[in-house]
Protein backbone atom coordinates (compact mmCIF):
# COMPACT_ATOMS: atom_id res chain seq x y z
CA UNK A 1 0.00 0.00 0.00
CA UNK A 2 2.89 2.38 0.76
CA UNK A 3 4.26 2.02 -2.80
CA UNK A 4 0.81 2.85 -4.18
CA UNK A 5 0.70 5.97 -1.99
CA UNK A 6 4.17 7.01 -3.15
CA UNK A 7 3.10 6.64 -6.79
CA UNK A 8 -0.04 8.70 -6.17
CA UNK A 9 1.97 11.38 -4.36
CA UNK A 10 4.50 11.53 -7.19
CA UNK A 11 1.68 12.01 -9.66
CA UNK A 12 0.14 14.67 -7.45
CA UNK A 13 3.34 16.72 -7.45
CA UNK A 14 3.50 16.44 -11.23
CA UNK A 15 -0.08 17.69 -11.45
CA UNK A 16 0.96 20.87 -9.64
CA UNK A 17 3.34 21.73 -12.48
CA UNK A 18 0.96 24.44 -13.70
CA UNK A 19 2.31 26.46 -10.78
CA UNK A 20 5.94 25.42 -11.38
CA UNK A 21 7.23 28.81 -12.48
CA UNK A 22 5.61 30.83 -9.72
CA UNK A 23 6.20 28.15 -7.11
CA UNK A 24 9.80 27.57 -8.16
CA UNK A 25 10.45 31.30 -8.21
CA UNK A 26 8.97 31.74 -4.73
CA UNK A 27 11.05 28.83 -3.42
CA UNK A 28 14.30 29.85 -5.10
CA UNK A 29 13.95 33.42 -3.81
CA UNK A 30 13.53 32.09 -0.27
CA UNK A 31 9.90 33.06 0.27
CA UNK A 32 8.43 29.55 0.50
CA UNK A 33 9.67 26.27 1.90
CA UNK A 34 8.49 22.71 2.37
CA UNK A 35 7.21 21.63 5.77
CA UNK A 36 7.09 18.14 7.32
CA UNK A 37 3.29 18.36 7.43
CA UNK A 38 3.07 18.18 3.61
CA UNK A 39 2.28 21.83 3.02
CA UNK A 40 4.24 24.88 1.93
CA UNK A 41 5.17 27.42 4.56
CA UNK A 42 5.98 31.11 4.34
CA UNK A 43 9.68 31.64 5.09
CA UNK A 44 9.65 35.39 4.37
CA UNK A 45 6.62 37.63 4.12
CA UNK A 46 5.65 38.33 0.52
CA UNK A 47 2.04 38.74 -0.66
CA UNK A 48 2.61 37.12 -4.06
CA UNK A 49 4.38 34.13 -2.51
CA UNK A 50 1.60 33.79 0.06
CA UNK A 51 -0.99 33.68 -2.73
CA UNK A 52 0.97 30.90 -4.46
CA UNK A 53 1.33 29.07 -1.13
CA UNK A 54 -2.40 29.29 -0.35
CA UNK A 55 -3.38 28.07 -3.82
CA UNK A 56 -0.93 25.15 -3.84
CA UNK A 57 -1.78 24.17 -0.26
CA UNK A 58 -5.51 24.11 -1.07
CA UNK A 59 -4.85 21.84 -4.05
CA UNK A 60 -2.55 19.62 -1.98
CA UNK A 61 -5.16 19.34 0.80
CA UNK A 62 -7.84 18.27 -1.67
CA UNK A 63 -5.50 15.75 -3.27
CA UNK A 64 -4.42 14.32 0.08
CA UNK A 65 -8.07 13.87 1.04
CA UNK A 66 -8.76 12.03 -2.22
CA UNK A 67 -5.80 9.70 -1.70
CA UNK A 68 -6.79 9.14 1.93
CA UNK A 69 -10.36 8.17 1.02
CA UNK A 70 -9.18 5.76 -1.68
CA UNK A 71 -6.79 4.07 0.75
CA UNK A 72 -8.93 4.28 3.89
CA UNK A 73 -6.31 6.21 5.87
CA UNK A 74 -6.20 9.70 7.32
CA UNK A 75 -5.42 12.74 5.19
CA UNK A 76 -2.91 13.74 7.88
CA UNK A 77 -0.94 10.53 7.31
CA UNK A 78 -0.95 11.12 3.55
CA UNK A 79 0.19 14.72 4.07
CA UNK A 80 3.05 13.67 6.35
CA UNK A 81 4.27 11.14 3.79
CA UNK A 82 4.05 13.83 1.13
CA UNK A 83 5.99 16.21 3.38
CA UNK A 84 8.83 13.71 3.75
CA UNK A 85 8.92 13.22 0.00
CA UNK A 86 8.81 16.97 -0.72
CA UNK A 87 11.61 17.74 1.73
CA UNK A 88 13.78 15.00 0.22
CA UNK A 89 13.09 16.34 -3.29
CA UNK A 90 13.73 19.99 -2.39
CA UNK A 91 16.53 21.55 -4.42
CA UNK A 92 19.74 22.60 -2.75
CA UNK A 93 19.56 26.26 -1.72
CA UNK A 94 15.82 26.14 -1.01
CA UNK A 95 14.28 26.08 2.45
CA UNK A 96 12.83 23.19 4.41
CA UNK A 97 11.43 23.20 7.91
CA UNK A 98 12.87 20.86 10.52
CA UNK A 99 10.82 19.04 13.17
CA UNK A 100 11.25 21.95 15.62
CA UNK A 101 9.79 24.43 13.11
CA UNK A 102 13.10 26.08 12.20
CA UNK A 103 13.71 26.99 8.54
CA UNK A 104 16.91 25.51 7.14
CA UNK A 105 18.51 26.21 3.78
CA UNK A 106 19.09 22.83 2.16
Amino acid sequence: MKSKLLLLLTLSFLSLSAFAMSLQEAKSQGYLGEQPNGYLGLVQANPEAKAVMDDVNNKRRAHYETIAKKNNISATDVAKLAGEKAITATDKGNYVQDASGKWIKK
